[in-house]
């Protein structure tokens, strides 16, 4: 029996200490599905629907502690590359392939092959959905002038962002009923940025359609701020989410082209990282420029060029700023690479309040919050 005794007792001993090591080990980072090292990466086949990329296996709920920025920007680059973990990059490689985009990129305002040029339709229909006089079938008749248009915004109005009901979004008409002002013009908005990021890369495949995802919830989150935290221009605040996206994909564009005008020439994702880093801002801001958007607007851009320990300095810097951070987290989320613990310990520590990261969180993530109706952007209601 004390044999018997001892055996039992050593068995449960070994059952408790497994325990604990596995549950150390759930806390820690959880890796993308299949990482691989960059020097032996292979191009992602295959187009990528909502979800942008697959789920991998679900994280603890169990805060990991706050992510830093520099954190949750990198993991969102490992997730739009395909490659963890994210290394530094080769220093001499980086100088020249730098060297060869920045000369591009001074420029790419006015480089046909990048620049993306201002949807046509954008000014006349700013104008039609700031002005009050105008009817729901007046701006219905000037978005039904583009069937292109017209198709993706009756596509997005039947989405689970911006569906209202059971019932589909079947006209145009229909679609600015149910929408309402505020929601028409963000989503219209998105609809016509959208077409930028349909790229086919050859190399890093996901990464136009993880930009795109990203972009889509940072336009949310930031608008959702301004007219939440900010009591600023909730639309403002969308655009720049937009443009931001847009100088995203220009770079990681312009750079796949430095790579393949070298001979042997293998994109390397920490290299294109980096010059995301250093040229995102600059270059979404001379897109802005050329676009003819406001002073407010290139002022928020350039905020975001800001040390990480510095607070952006306007209003819709700082809405841009946390439109960044939680979009990234909400992605981040939603394919289960973090939990919404360390998610929200994350979004907490940049100075915002519980009460306003539970609002806008639940509006990206659809997740309602007690004794209020989830929205999307525009403050359309979801459900």
């Amino acid at each position: 029996m004390i044999v018997t005794g001892a055996v039992v007792l050593a068995l449960v001993c070994f059952v408790i200490a497994w325990r604990l090591h596995v549950g150390r080990r759930t806390n820690l980072p959880q890796p993308l599905p299949e990482p691989f090292i960059e020097e032996e990466a292979a191009p992602v086949a295959g187009r990528i629907v909502a979800p942008a990329v697959p789920v991998t296996s679900a994280v603890p709920e169990t805060a990991e502690g706050p992510l830093t920025r520099a954190q949750i920007f990198t993991r969102l680059a490992e997730l739009a590359f395909g490659v963890a973990p994210l290394r530094a990059p080769n220093e001499e490689e980086f100088v020249i392939i730098e060297r060869g985009a920045r000369a591009v990129l001074e420029k790419v305002a006015s480089e046909p092959r990048y620049a993306p040029r201002r949807p046509l339709l954008l000014p006349q229909l700013m104008r039609a959905v700031n002005d009050d006089e105008i009817s729901g079938r007046e701006l219905a008749r000037i978005i039904a002038r583009d069937p292109s248009l017209a198709g993706s915004l009756l596509k997005l109005a039947n989405s689970s962002f911006y569906k209202v009901s059971d019932r589909p979004v079947e006209s145009v008409d229909r679609a600015v009923a149910v929408l309402g002002m505020n929601g028409l013009r963000s989503l219209l908005a998105t609809v016509l940025m959208q077409p930028v990021f349909r790229l086919n890369a050859a190399q890093f495949a996901r990464f136009p359609e993880i930009a795109w995802e990203h972009t889509y919830r940072s336009a949310a989150a930031a608008e959702a701020h301004a007219a939440i935290v900010e009591d600023n221009d909730p639309f403002a605040a969308q655009l720049l989410g937009l443009t931001f996206g847009l100088g995203t994909i220009v770079i990681f564009r312009v750079a796949l082209d430095q790579y393949a005008a070298r001979p042997g020439g293998k994109p390397k994702a920490a290299v294109i990282f980096r010059l995301l880093q250093r040229h995102a801002a600059p270059v979404a801001r001379s897109i802005a420029a050329s676009w003819e958007l406001t002073d407010r607007i290139l002022d928020a851009l350039a905020d975001q060029d800001a040390a990480p320990d510095v607070r952006p300095a306007t209003a819709l810097g700082r809405s841009l700023l946390f439109g960044r951070l939680t979009g990234a987290l909400a992605l981040l989320y939603s394919q289960k690479l973090i939990s919404e613990p360390t998610a929200k310990s994350s979004i907490l520590a940049t100075g915002a309040s519980a009460s306003h990261f539970e609002r806008i969180w639940g509006r990206l993530t659809l997740k309602p919050v007690a004794g209020e109706p989830v929205r999307g952007p525009g403050g359309t209601r979801i459900g």
